[in-house]
């Protein structure tokens, strides 16, 4: 597999979470994801600004909302095939090179007054597609360069990075750009972070690919992440838990929220990017948290009951009628989620074999985001019948309930049974990661700090 990712496994002195970063490749990859989701920050900020100058409507930008996603759902199965079969080092640089050209081409449009709707939906469409393909490779990639032992820090160093990047820096910088420079320079230095990213993941050690030599790649080859999710009730109850929250909350997160900020409450480009940022701390909160103290005892119920409750906090938008309680509800929603994100990145990341990652992380992606699309198409008609308030009280509500009900299907917290054991590894399995050798089992570690729970502990003695 290349370059060995080394670790010791002790906890160190200082701050825990940032062990990962020792080992080079982690670091590398860690460096190039934050330059280009500050890029991407700026990208979240200007694209409802563009639309909706182009037209004030949030149906419209729920359509360009669904041309993104289109795409990200439909290529995410041949994506996970990919990233099993091929050097996912190259598949992320091959979706940064993607969706940098997209992104430019956007920005020399909106600098020359001539973008107009179909431009937007033309690229992102696009960038879509070319998520599909990041999002298997990096989930499959982390356990490939990072230590077992360090994959609840790496987990909450990426997910300190992402919302710093995309919900603090990135707005930060790009509300100050847009009301300084325009839209269109916001869409062009995002592109450039695009090329930022690849030259650090160039320098990053190439690993062999899960293939022999001449061996022909099928779509067939999907069938072995579906046989692994079909057989673990505790996977696919979380999925399709994630797919019905979704289905209640994107619509109205990505499209309703935006408009009621900048229109019902009268604010500003600034004070979007505000929500947005306030949000991101809360998320780094979490993330920090979770770094220093290890995953909660039950961690999938845990999972579900931060994914519920964050999911509620749309209520909280729906009833705001001031700015200060939309930065509220974002502080919390953004660090319940990544509390839940982190949990179910670890967890995948432990539990799933090394070789197969990347075709049960793009079902992952799949069946979680699969009905984004009627969620957006869904947002715009509801709005204008029942009033953008009402749609996003209803649908933290209903949200939430829709993600604890799937508590209700036996075995899907079996992860969190205090007496289930791991399998050993076998007797010629090496300790570093992503090793095909440990493809039936993975060892976890006891965790070098105390477990926490939200829970009482009900365990025998």
């Amino acid at each position: 597999m290349g370059e060995r990712a080394q670790g010791t496994g002790e906890p160190g002195s200082g701050l825990k979470m940032l062990r990962p970063l020792k080992t080079r490749d982690f670091a590398l990859l860690w460096t190039g994801l934050t330059v280009s989701l500050i890029g991407d920050g700026m990208f979240f900020v200007a694209l409802p600004l563009q639309v909706f100058k182009l037209s004030d409507s949030a149906s419209v930008y729920s359509l360009i909302l669904l041309a993104w996603t289109i795409p990200l759902v439909l290529l995410l199965i041949p994506a996970g095939v990919l990233s099993d079969r091929f050097d996912r080092r190259r598949l992320l640089m091959l979706s940064n090179t993607l969706q940098g050209i997209a992104i430019a081409v956007l920005g020399l449009l909106s600098l020359t007054s001539s973008i107009e709707l179909w431009h937007i939906a033309v690229g992102v469409v696009v960038y879509g597609g070319a998520e599909a393909l990041f999002g298997p490779a990096f989930g499959a990639i982390v356990p490939d360069i990072v230590p077992h032992d360090q994959l609840v820090e790496a987990n909450a160093l990426d997910n300190f990075s992402r919302p710093f990047s995309l919900r603090v820096a990135g707005p930060a910088i790009g509300g100050l750009i847009v009301a300084v420079f325009g839209i269109g320079q916001a869409f062009l230095i995002d592109a450039v972070t695009f090329g930022l990213a690849n030259i650090f993941l160039f320098m990053m050690q190439p690993r062999i690919a899960h293939r022999e030599e001449g061996e022909v790649i099928h779509l067939s080859d999907a069938r072995e992440g579906f046989a692994f999710v079909r057989a673990h009730r505790w996977l696919w109850g979380a999925l399709l838990s994630s797919a019905f929250g979704l289905l209640v909350f994107y619509g109205p997160w990505q499209a309703l929220v935006p408009h009621l900020v900048t229109h019902k409450l009268g604010g500003s480009e600034s004070d979007f990017g505000l929500v947005l940022a306030i949000g991101g701390l809360g998320a780094l909160s979490a993330s920090v948290f979770i770094g220093q103290r290890n995953l909660p005892r039950r961690s999938l119920r845990t999972m579900y009951t931060v994914m519920a409750a964050g999911t509620l906090m749309l209520t909280g938008f729906g009833l705001s009628s001031r700015l200060w309680q939309v930065v509220i509800a974002s502080f919390f929603l953004q660090a319940l989620f990544t509390t839940g994100i982190i949990i179910w990145n670890t967890t995948m990341h432990r539990e799933v074999p090394g070789d197969i990652l990347g075709r049960v992380s793009s079902l992952d992606w799949l069946v979680s985001t699969s009905l984004i699309p009627i969620s957006l198409a869904l947002t715009g008609p509801l709005a204008s019948l029942l009033g953008e308030d009402t749609t996003l009280i209803f649908a933290g509500l209903l949200g939430s309930v829709a993600i604890v009900s799937f508590l209700i299907i036996p075995g899907v917290l079996d992860l969190d049974d205090p007496t289930r054991k791991t399998p050993p590894p076998p007797p010629d399995s090496p300790s570093e990661p992503g090793d095909a050798s440990q493809k039936h089992s993975v060892i976890v570690p006891p965790p070098a700090t105390p477990e926490w729970t939200f829970f009482p502990d009900d365990d025998p003695e």
